[in-house]
């Protein structure tokens, strides 16, 4: 399995085998202006804050300037904006980051599943759930966090997503995550009798749909590539149609996941 490594020249991954991936921006002039307002601050108190002057820091939000990373961590922290509005860190693109990790990053960003653990710095959702899903073996309790983690970042960096994704040969198992997050939003109307969020559904149904044009044939699992043959022809024989029709070999339900966002 190849591994991935950051190149600062192209601004992208590059793997061990010419496998070129994008990399995602940084948190925008907007989304930070927006991040300060809500914190109710003005630019000189922010810019103090973030120990840069004044004047840089209005060419940040004007867009005259790219926030460095370091600096967009720094300001998403500071001002409480979204983990979505984190940059994608300028490391190896580790493809096996390991259950413990990831649980690790699930409880950082809130997961309920992970809440007696303490969690590590927050990452950017969209990272994290592409290195899930581009793991062979996970513990079962981390994959039932990733529609979780799907649905209550909806609003996460999709086209960053999607296009790693067919990179890596995972658009089958990101379609099936985006799936699962759509089901359990319906569920949880049914079940809070109140209408979910439209925008959170509509954002995760349009992906699904730029996934769907290019599923798979072949088959795979959902991070558990270590099943037996006896398993994996169990499964094919009751899995559900959700996951016959993204071609892996899992039998996760909505119905049967231990939590959906509120």
């Amino acid at each position: 399995m190849a591994e991935f490594v950051y190149s600062y020249n192209k601004s992208c991954y590059i793997s061990s085998d010419g496998l070129r991936l994008e990399k995602a921006g940084s948190m925008t002039g907007e989304e930070l202006k927006k991040a300060r307002r809500g914190k109710e601050w003005t630019q000189a108190k922010t810019a103090e804050r973030l120990a840069v002057t004044q004047a840089y820091y209005s060419m940040l939000e004007g867009g005259r300037r790219v926030l460095p990373d370091r600096l967009a961590r720094k300001a998403v922290e500071l001002l409480g904006a979204a983990p979505t509005a984190l940059p994608l860190r300028e490391e190896r693109f580790e493809v096996l980051a390991g259950t413990d990790r990831l649980r690790s990053e699930l409880a950082a960003l809130g997961y309920p599943g992970f809440a007696h653990l303490r969690g590590r710095a927050r990452r950017n959702p969209a990272e994290v759930l592409l290195r899930a899903l581009n793991e062979s073996d996970l513990d079962a309790r981390v994959v039932e966090g990733l529609p979780w983690l799907a649905l209550t970042y909806a609003d996460l960096d999709w086209d960053w997503a999607v296009r790693n994704a067919k990179l890596l040969d995972r658009q089958n198992r990101l379609g099936f995550v985006t799936t699962m997050a759509l089901r359990l939003s319906e569920r949880r109307s049914v079940v809070a009798k109140k209408v979910a969020d439209p925008g959170r559904s509509r954002r995760l149904r349009e992906y699904t749909a730029v996934l769907d044009r290019s599923r798979l044939v072949k088959e795979d699992t959902l991070c558990h590539d270590s099943l037996t043959e006896a398993e994996r022809k169990w499964l094919r024989q009751n899995r559900t149609s959700d996951a016959a029709y993204w071609n892996l070999l899992t039998d996760m339900r909505a119905e049967n996941l231990p939590h959906a966002p509120g």
